[in-house]
């Protein structure tokens, strides 16, 4: 086969999973429940968030935080302060895609 499938889970509880990690992209599946979050980080590529589910409150570097919804595509910017969180009752469901992957990321 050419072709390589790669799955995800398909559940309502927390779930944080790498699913691609090759030199071009990173690709990561996350679930979040009401109340969840990650941890504030800087963004060590150019990431793409893309809203599968729910409402996810973004809040960029010293900005005020905004809501996306399903179906939505958010652009990050390289090293930009960042903090995700669901702060609703619907299960928040998203992937963050790196582009380039960031063990190649070089500033470009």
């Amino acid at each position: 086969m050419i072709q390589k499938a790669y799955g995800f889970a398909l559940s309502d509880n927390r779930n944080i999973e790498k699913l691609v990690d090759d030199d071009q992209l990173m690709i990561n599946h996350m679930v979040l429940p009401e109340g969840e979050g990650l941890p504030e980080h800087y963004s060590n590529s150019n990431v793409y968030m893309i809203v599968i589910r729910g409402i996810m409150t973004l809040k960029l570097d010293e900005q005020e935080p905004n809501l996306y919804t399903r179906g939505q595509i958010i652009n990050i910017p390289f090293n930009t302060k960042m903090n995700v969180n669901n702060f609703n009752k619907e299960v928040l469901e998203f992937f963050v895609i790196k582009a380039p992957n960031p063990k190649n990321y070089r500033g470009i």
